[in-house]
């Protein structure tokens, strides 16, 4: 097989492989990063309570931190910050 034949069979099989990709839904997003657009509702619904959840935690851990960091605060305060974030958690 001389360079030329293989350089075409190279880019033949690559090709083929962006093609069956393209079928399957699985695209590329702005940071290269391969991701599959199904035509799946319940899964996007699913995803899109998973990040609402994972963006109240991560609230919920700034909160905390910065509660366990603060060098003012008495076992009072404390007290006050825990008891909203519990009422903050059960609406």
């Amino acid at each position: 097989m001389n360079p030329f034949e293989m350089v075409v069979a190279i880019i033949v099989i690559v090709t083929i492989g962006s093609v069956i990709k393209a079928r399957l839904g699985i695209h590329k997003d702005s940071n290269g990063n391969e991701r599959y657009h199904g035509a799946d509702p319940v899964a996007a619904a699913d995803a899109a309570r998973l990040r609402d959840e994972v963006r109240a935690l991560k609230e919920r851990v700034q909160v905390l931190e910065r509660v366990i960091t603060d060098s003012e605060t008495t076992s009072l305060r404390l007290d006050r910050e825990i008891e909203a974030l519990r009422d903050k958690q059960n609406p």
